[in-house]
């Protein structure tokens, strides 16, 4: 069971004292319910917001419409909005975002199906990640969710060179 993304996550958090938020769009809250799989995930993860529709990240997670308009909802800027805004709402240490094309259909020039961007943000920096997957499209959630658990294990194991853009 420690060989799972979520269950390392999870023993890092408790070992650091850290509370994780999640912002998932394209994975359809697929790493919350990851994480939930784990027994006592209670004492770190607090809670995730699944906001898919453009009007539900600006609503719930704070994502401005300029930001939307101009990069689109699958792209680094909103991904850290995202994260950015889980983390504020929830009261959580660390937040991790997902935004993506899980297909088969919605791929764009310059952003075919299965591009995701994962983002991630504490109290002091930010980082994004973008990835491009080609599976279907239940394949697609699963890999974003990986990713997304990499992302947070990398962090919590101090991988400080993620793409850093220090606030």
């Amino acid at each position: 069971m420690h060989d799972l993304l979520e269950a390392q996550a999870g023993i890092l958090l408790r070992a650091s004292g850290r509370k994780l938020a999640t912002a998932e769009s394209c994975s359809g809250g697929l790493i919350g319910h990851r994480l939930t799989n784990i027994p006592g995930s209670s004492d770190y993860y607090l809670g995730g917001v699944t906001a898919y529709a453009y009007q539900t990240k600006v609503a719930l997670l704070g994502v401005s419409w300029d930001t939307l308009n101009m990069y689109g909802a699958v792209s680094r800027e909103v991904v850290l909005e995202m994260a950015c805004g889980a983390r504020r709402i929830l009261g959580a240490d660390i937040a991790v975002s997902v935004s993506g094309i899980a297909g088969p259909g919605g791929g764009l020039p310059g952003k075919p199906v299965g591009t995701t961007w994962i983002g991630l943000c504490d109290s002091q920096a930010e980082w994004a990640q973008v990835f491009c997957f080609s599976a279907d499209r239940e394949q697609n959630k699963s890999l974003a969710a990986d990713a997304a658990l990499s992302l947070i294990v990398d962090y919590l194991n101090g991988a400080r060179s993620l793409d850093a853009d220090n606030r």
